[in-house]
């Protein structure tokens, strides 16, 4: 028998397929390989919101959790994921400056936001007022990530490419029947999916669409991460850059859209000013919920059922350690933080 089933192979099923495996559980991930926000997502990671300088919820015991974590499956695939980068926010006006300043000198940001301003020397960029510099933040290697873990995973026939079906799905008193498969235990992690997902689509995930472009610019030469209206995050590839994101709440389509196109194209253009050319567009639904707040917890009628998803915007690094919190609440029946209980939201489906 296994000990789980994990339904998923995005960001969060990836992060508790690593909980299981440190721990030295049996488990089988059941992915259908399609439809993925976390293989579009740019994978940045970034303890501040730029738009107000302020703080994203639990950002330090998030990212404190989320780097190490990825380090340690780093030297298990032996392979490198992680890219420190730093953020350099464009101030529009002299006002910005000014509560850039005031938000570095609280508690809860002076750790990422340096006082000292960095002047802008690239002449592809206008940055009249220069730049703010967020500390501690990079990429992750996402579509990398999780194609090296699959290939483990593959090897150790610990992987299903399939859609799951939920009319195959059975349970015991002790277990949970999938076909071929018996396991003690299920873990949902489908991001968006879920909306199809009879068990756990009582719960209130909104879902936002996000597209983005890649580019390619000869003259740019950017080693930094540039935030204005959109971001510039530099690929591996020479000169190729991803510029995103939109947000769409009412188009749960998968397909890219010459509306964002141009959208991304405008607010680019109002700050880039070297020529460059269009070699991609992809598009995702990220699982985002109402109060912004992951989907965590046991099924309120089959106690061996779980659920992991709504991660939203900030995917690599509020994963890790949600994955941790739902582990040890399943194994070592510690209680979940009641912001990320599904428990908020069964008025719901009663």
């Amino acid at each position: 028998m296994l000990d789980y089933i994990i339904v998923g192979f995005g960001i969060s099923g990836l992060s508790f397929a690593e909980q299981l495996r440190k721990a030295g559980k049996e488990f089988v991930v059941i992915d259908q390989e399609k439809e993925s926000s976390s293989l579009v997502a740019g994978g940045m990671y970034n303890p501040v919101i730029l738009k107000r300088f302020t703080s994203p919820w639990n950002a330090t015991e998030q990212l404190n959790y989320a780097i190490p974590f990825y380090k340690c499956i780093e030297r298990f695939l032996d392979n490198e994921f992680i890219q420190p980068f730093p953020v350099l926010r464009i101030f529009n006006a002299i006002e910005e400056q000014n509560n850039w300043l005031i938000a570095s000198d609280k508690p809860s940001l002076s750790a990422y936001l340096s006082s000292k301003f960095v002047l802008n020397t690239n002449k592809s960029i206008e940055a009249k007022y220069n730049y703010g510099e967020v500390l501690q933040a990079g990429r992750l290697h996402v579509a990398k990530l999780l194609q090296s873990y699959k290939q483990i995973l593959l090897s150790r026939n610990q992987y299903s490419c399939e859609k799951f079906n939920y009319d195959a799905l059975h349970f015991n008193s002790d277990s949970v029947i999938y076909k071929t498969l018996t396991a003690k235990k299920i873990v949902f992690a489908e991001g968006y999916g879920m909306v199809n997902n009879p068990y756990f689509n009582y719960l209130p995930l909104n879902g936002t669409k996000g597209e983005v472009l890649i580019i390619k610019a000869d003259e740019l030469q950017l080693n930094s991460i540039v935030k204005s209206g959109v971001f510039i995050i530099p690929l591996e590839v020479n000169n190729h850059y991803l510029v995103g994101a939109t947000y769409h709440w009412t188009d749960k389509t998968w397909g890219t859209t010459l509306e964002a196109q141009q959208e991304l194209k405008t607010k680019l253009d109002l700050f880039l000013k070297c020529d460059y050319e269009i070699v991609d567009q992809l598009a995702g639904i990220r699982p985002t919920v109402k109060d912004r707040k992951p989907l965590v917890g046991n099924h309120p009628k089959h106690h061996n059922m779980y659920i992991l998803n709504g991660m939203g915007t900030r995917g690599v690094m509020v994963a890790p350690i949600t994955s941790k919190q739902l582990y040890d609440a399943i194994e070592h029946n510690m209680p979940l933080d009641e912001a990320i209980n599904i428990t908020r939201f069964h008025h719901v489906s009663s």
